[in-house]
């Protein structure tokens, strides 16, 4: 499996994938999006079943060109993937909050992306490994080189998947608040205050 074959810098888009609204704020750039599943490895995987909307939190990561995630065996999200179900990964991380002198122009900055991606399962023993060596490395480099790797009876209980991209879209803010003319005399502060992720 090449993992590197030669795509273009753009992600494909359509209307489900287009940037509608702040469409200044968009990029369709793989770079963008790489940039932004390296540093997370956490998405919201949406899917179709029977009719019901499906989000569930997964880790999400990347080698070359392709996407992984990993699930037990034989599971619904395996089957759909297997046979040619589309599905739509979700990925934001919010930097600073935006509070400006109106309640209305209160925002955040922040880096999003929203994927749709085909998939299938991975049986090749070498690529399987290189996927897991990517992401645990990742966290903590050497890290794989010092661990068990997985038994025979952990690979046959556990479907990694390798996500294609099919097109997709990325959408950020930075900067200050955006503060009506008016408002900039009110006697209350306006600026933006970095997200502590431990409240």
């Amino acid at each position: 499996m090449d993992l590197h074959l030669p795509v273009s810098d753009e992600l494909q888009t359509s209307a489900k994938s287009r940037i509608r609204r702040a469409p200044k704020r968009a990029s369709y750039r793989r770079e963008d999006v790489f940039q932004l599943v390296d540093e997370l490895k956490l998405g919201h995987v949406g899917f179709i079943e029977n009719g019901d909307v499906i989000i569930i939190p997964l880790t999400v990561w990347r080698l070359g060109e392709f996407l992984y995630f990993h699930l037990a065996n034989k599971s619904r999200l395996q089957k759909l993937l297997e046979k040619g179900g589309q599905i739509c990964i979700s990925l934001a991380r919010c930097d600073e909050w935006v509070l400006a002198k109106s309640a209305y122009h209160h925002s955040a900055n922040y880096r999003s992306a929203v994927l749709f991606c085909c998939g299938e399962r991975v049986t090749d023993q070498g690529e399987f490994d290189a996927a897991f060596k990517a992401i645990i490395d990742d966290i903590e480099p050497g890290r794989w080189d010092q661990v068990r790797p997985p038994s025979l009876q952990e690979r046959k209980g556990t479907a990694l998947m390798r996500l294609t991209i099919k097109e997709g879209a990325f959408k950020s803010r930075t900067g200050a608040p955006s503060d009506n003319n008016e408002d900039l005399a009110l006697p209350v502060w306006s600026g933006v205050k970095p997200v502590c992720p431990f409240g």
